[in-house]
């Protein structure tokens, strides 16, 4: 992910794949259409305690954003997982996985190097 002008932070496309992913309702229409694949929108409305037109909207903010893509089936719309905009957010959360990795290992080379409590 690179910013627009700066190399650094994220453009404009990665605020809204950073913005759909901040909502859990969206988050949770991800893992459905991960798990069960593609699905109408009615489908996806009954594991919600929301008004369609409400589902809808979240169904719009992901579709906007690349995650998810929308078929016409005769009168239904169908709603397919599209995993790739997650990658780059894998690219972006990468470095500070290994940040924490190295903070971690450097805590346990700590720990390695401390005289056990039961040789006192």
């Amino acid at each position: 992910m690179t910013a627009t002008g700066t190399g650094t932070g994220t453009g404009a496309r990665e605020d809204q794949i950073f913005a759909a992913l901040a909502n859990a309702t969206r988050r949770e229409v991800l893992r459905l259409l991960r798990e069960q694949g593609p699905q109408p929108v009615q489908a996806l409305a009954d594991h919600f305690a929301m008004r369609r037109p409400s589902l809808s909207e979240h169904l719009r903010v992901l579709r906007d954003a690349g995650l998810v893509s929308e078929e016409r089936a005769g009168r239904q719309r169908i709603y397919r997982l599209e995993a790739a905009p997650l990658a780059d957010v894998q690219d972006w959360l990468h470095p500070y996985e290994r940040f924490w990795r190295d903070r971690l290992k450097g805590l346990g080379d700590l720990l390695d190097r401390m005289p056990d409590d039961a040789e006192t």
